[in-house]
C-alpha cells in the first residue's frame, strides 16, 4: 500500500463520524409528523450500527445536503468508513434528500432508458415495498462495509431498547415492535419509518434561492441568470437530464430525471475499496464500478445490461454546493472525482476536447483528463465537447450554487 493511501486511511480512521448539524427531539415542536419523527430518531440514532457510533447521517449530513458531512473524507478518499472503521464500500453518499420521488426502477421503452431505483446502481429497485427509498434504507443496517449488524433482530432490539421506542408503538400499533415473531414485519417498519422523514418538508424543504426566484421573492444576479439560460438551453444542455421544469401540478424541479448515464468519469485513486479484503472486492486494484448495468447482470440477459454498464443515476443537484462554511470540501460524480463545481463543469465542457492522460485528479486549467473508467457507453452526446467559454462555466457553477436550500430572502 502507498504512503500516501495509508495517510489517508489513518486521517480517516482518526477522524470521528461527526453529525453536523442538531436534530428535534420533540414531535410537538418540530413540523413532522408522527412517523417522520419517528424516522428522524432512526436516521440519527447512532446505536444501530455493530459496533455503535454510526447512524444514516453519519453519511448523510443535513448541512451538506444529505451526503457525506466530513470535510477530511470528501477531500481523500471520499468514500465513507463503515462502523468497522477499516471497512469501505465502494462509491460516494449519493443525498438522500429529494429522492422520495424517485419510482419502482422500470424500463421506460418509449424513450428508451431505465428510471428510478435507489443507490447509485438501482439496485433498492422498489419492487418489493413499493417504495425504493424504504428498501434502500434497509441496505446499510446489514451491509458488512457499513453499519455491520449481523441480522435484522439486531437492529430491531436496539430500536426496542432506544428511548423512542414508544413512538414506533404509537405510530405503527402495539405490537409493532416485535423482535421475536415479526422481525421481518418490524425492520420493513423500521425502514417506511426513516423514508418517511426522509421525504419530509425537513429534509427537502424547497429553501433555495432559486425557489424564492421562482415565487417571485429573490433576484438572480446577472451572472445566476446567465447561467441558469446556459443550463437550459441548447449550449450547455443540463437541464437534458437535471431536470429544471415545474412538475405536472406546478411542483418545484428536482433537478433530476431518475434516469442513468455514463458520464465517462475516470476512476478516483484515491478510493480505499481498491484495498478492501478479497471477500468483499476480489478483483482489487483492478475492479471497474459497473453501475446499473452490474446490478442489472445479476438477472438480465447481456442484450439488457451490456449498454447500462457504466451508467451511475443521475443525481439531484438540489444543494450541490451547501456546506457548513466557505472551507468545507465537497466532492463530485459517483466516485468523488471531482473537487469543485468547476472541475466537473470544465469537464462536462472539454472531456472530449481535451487529449487523454494519466495521472490521477485534474482541475480546471489543466491540459488533459484520464480515460473514463468504462468508455464503452460514454454519453457523447449530451456533454464533452459544449464549447462553453471559462466565463460561461463560471456563470453556471454561479447558477448551481442558487440551489442550496437555507436561503434568506431580503426583507421588503
Amino acid at each position: 500500500m502507498s504512503s500516501r493511501r495509508i495517510l489517508f486511511l489513518a486521517l480517516i480512521i482518526a477522524t470521528p463520524l461527526v453529525i453536523i448539524g442538531t436534530h428535534t427531539t420533540s414531535a410537538d415542536n418540530s413540523g413532522l409528523t408522527a412517523e417522520e419523527q419517528l424516522g428522524k430518531f432512526l436516521f440519527f440514532d447512532t446505536n444501530l450500527s455493530t459496533p455503535a457510533g454510526v447512524s444514516c447521517a453519519s453519511c448523510h449530513g443535513p448541512a451538506v445536503g444529505f451526503t457525506g458531512p466530513v470535510s477530511k473524507i470528501n477531500v481523500t478518499t471520499v468514500v465513507y468508513p463503515g462502523a468497522v472503521h477499516t471497512r469501505f464500500g465502494n462509491r460516494k453518499p449519493p443525498s438522500a434528500a429529494y429522492a422520495g420521488d424517485s419510482p419502482t426502477l422500470h424500463y421506460d421503452g418509449d424513450d428508451g432508458v431505465w428510471v428510478g431505483g435507489m443507490f447509485w446502481d438501482g439496485r433498492a429497485t422498489g419492487a418489493t415495498l413499493g417504495d425504493p427509498l424504504a428498501e434502500q434504507a434497509e441496505g446499510p443496517f446489514l451491509n458488512p462495509l457499513e453499519q455491520d449488524n449481523p441480522h435484522a433482530k439486531q437492529v430491531c432490539l436496539a430500536v426496542r431498547h432506544a428511548s423512542y421506542a414508544p413512538l414506533f408503538e404509537q405510530v405503527w400499533g402495539p405490537g409493532s415492535l416485535d423482535c421475536v415473531k415479526d422481525v421481518n414485519g418490524t425492520y420493513e417498519r423500521i425502514a417506511r419509518s426513516i423514508s418517511a422523514y426522509e421525504k419530509s418538508s425537513e429534509v427537502n424543504p424547497f429553501t433555495s434561492k432559486f425557489d424564492y426566484y421562482l415565487n417571485g421573492q429573490a433576484e438572480l444576479s446577472e451572472q445566476e441568470q446567465e447561467g441558469l439560460a446556459l443550463f437550459t438551453g441548447e449550449k450547455a444542455k443540463c437541464s437534458g437530464c437535471h431536470i429544471a421544469d415545474a412538475g405536472p401540478s406546478g411542483e418545484p424541479p428536482l433537478f433530476t430525471d431518475f434516469t442513468y448515464d455514463n458520464l465517462g468519469v475516470p476512476k478516483n485513486p484515491a478510493n480505499p475499496f481498491y484495498t478492501m479484503p478479497r471477500k468483499w472486492n476480489p478483483l482489487g486494484a483492478k475492479w471497474i464500478d459497473l453501475g446499473l448495468g452490474g446490478f442489472l447482470s445479476q438477472n438480465y440477459p447481456p442484450e439488457v445490461y451490456e449498454s447500462e454498464l457504466g451508467r451511475v443515476k443521475v443525481p439531484t443537484l438540489r444543494n450541490v454546493d451547501l456546506r457548513p462554511r466557505p472551507g468545507f470540501a465537497k466532492a463530485y460524480a459517483h466516485n468523488g472525482y471531482f473537487k469543485s463545481l468547476k472541475a466537473i463543469v470544465h469537464f462536462y465542457n472539454t472531456r472530449d476536447v481535451l487529449p487523454t492522460c494519466g495521472g490521477s485528479f485534474n482541475h480546471p486549467g489543466e491540459d488533459c483528463w484520464p480515460a473514463a473508467e468504462y468508455p464503452a457507453t460514454v454519453n457523447h452526446d449530451e456533454l464533452g465537447d459544449l464549447g462553453l467559454t471559462p466565463e460561461e462555466e463560471d456563470a453556471i457553477v454561479a447558477f448551481l450554487k442558487t440551489l442550496s436550500d437555507g436561503y434568506v430572502p431580503p426583507s421588503n
